[in-house]
């Protein structure tokens, strides 16, 4: 089934998310800068301290704090901060400025968060709150500027010991790159190329493969991370020319170099719609028994993915509504943002779907679209944010208990996308 829009009405649907505008109406800013871009020498910028270098180094983890006292670290895409937000409503929510325009947020189990900011990666000490490092891109993105089609990361994770950290940057109007970050050097060992808007990026359990979610391209790239010959960690092969659009990144360390291994086409619907289409892969969930990926489409098909092989299956889904977000439960659940509707003759309105491993569904209706979601560490609570890359968005989060199905609006953050649990 191939399906495509076929008029200007349902361009304004609440909760689509087609590619930028072309014909007759104008595209996303690219002017939109707010001061100069980074510097592009591959120099860790500044912390507020106004000390260059690396961040601290590992030391002990977020804490296990009890649910009355667990706090949200929220990327705050409406602005540039993040946001350490209560979810129990004691304490007052504190801001810290990351750089403009945040989107994907990993947390490694040092305590520090990764950030992908337009400008760069930021590092942020959730112990100390304040942002320790940024670390520029590699790649070129154009001027720094905010909104939906904005240049810079997107997506990003860490490897499971967290020695590296992987970003997905967009490039407006072209194809995106994943630049590594050695987290301890804080310096760029690699710049490879992916698919167009890598809206998401997440790790085989193992460590053993990275991959890259882009959503204008209707694709996942499978890399090999490679492993590292000394302590700068990956290189480029000997020779090799750097992506498109970017400078070579630092070739230290002698060990295997990171490279593509495949791009794998997800496309359910077909790619009739090219750019226009809102049928496209925005997020997925990396399944620990088997590493397959599991990306939702339009509430009614999941593809289960094996990288390995590039192989697909698709299953049915039952929320009838245009889906962001996804992660999973400890227990094996799969939580799912319903945004809203593309055809609202159709199809339902903003939802988490709560999918049992045996691929039974509950839903649990929403206020409005949301982005993304994540799990409490034990299960028992979505946190799905309210910042929408579209319109309709909102500043907080909306919490779901997972058993009963209530819900209850936490407001804080600036348009918030990305979030991690802190305890």
């Amino acid at each position: 089934m191939r399906r495509v829009l076929a008029g200007a009405a349902l361009l304004v649907a609440l909760a689509g998310c087609a590619g930028p505008p072309s014909g007759g109406e104008p595209g996303p800013s690219r002017t939109g800068a707010e001061g100069a871009g980074p510097s592009r020498t591959g120099v860790v910028d500044a912390g507020p301290s106004g000390t260059a270098g690396p961040g601290p180094g590992p030391g002990p983890g977020p804490s296990r704090t009890s649910p009355a006292s667990r706090t949200l670290l929220l990327a705050d895409f409406g602005a540039d901060t993040v946001t350490f937000l209560p979810v129990a409503g004691r304490g007052r929510a504190a801001s810290v400025k990351v750089g403009t325009a945040p989107y994907g947020i990993a947390l490694g189990d040092d305590g520090r968060a990764w950030v992908a900011t337009a400008e760069g990666l930021a590092v942020v000490d959730t112990r100390t709150r304040e942002r320790v490092a940024r670390v520029p891109y590699l790649t070129r993105t154009g001027p720094v500027a905010r909104g939906e089609y904005r240049g810079g990361g997107m997506g990003v994770a860490l490897a499971p010991d967290g020695r590296y950290a992987y970003v997905g940057v967009n490039v407006p109007d072209g194809r995106g790159t994943l630049e590594v970050v050695d987290t301890r050097t804080l310096r760029t060992t690699a710049v490879l190329p992916v698919g167009r808007r890598p809206f998401d990026v997440d790790v085989a359990p193992d460590g053993g493969r990275v991959y890259v979610t882009a959503h204008d391209s209707f694709d996942v790239t499978v890399v090999d991370p490679g492993s590292p010959g000394s302590p700068g960690g990956p290189s480029s092969p000997s020779g090799s020319s750097s992506p498109s659009g970017s400078r070579g990144p630092s070739r230290s360390g002698g060990g295997e170099a990171p490279r593509v291994v495949r791009r794998v086409e997800v496309a359910p619907y077909g790619t009739e719609g090219g750019l226009g289409s809102w049928l496209k892969p925005h997020y997925a969930a990396v399944r620990p028994s088997d590493g397959h990926l599991l990306l939702p489409f339009e509430g009614r098909r999941l593809v289960d993915l094996d990288p390995r092989t590039g192989r697909s299956r698709v299953l049915p889904m039952t929320a009838r509504t245009h889906q962001h977000g996804t992660a999973l439960t400890p227990d094996g659940h799969q939580l799912v943002v319903g945004t809203g509707p593309i055809d609202p003759a159709r199809d339902a309105g903003p939802s988490l779907t709560i999918r049992a491993p045996d691929g039974t569904e509950r839903l649990v209706p929403l206020d409005g679209p949301h982005e993304d979601v994540v799990a409490s560490p034990d299960g028992r609570t979505a946190y799905v944010t309210g910042g929408h890359t579209r319109e309709g968005w909102r500043d907080g989060v909306t919490a779901v208990d997972l058993r009963t199905g209530k819900t209850r609006w936490i407001g804080g953050g600036a348009r918030p996308v990305g979030a991690v649990v802190l305890g």
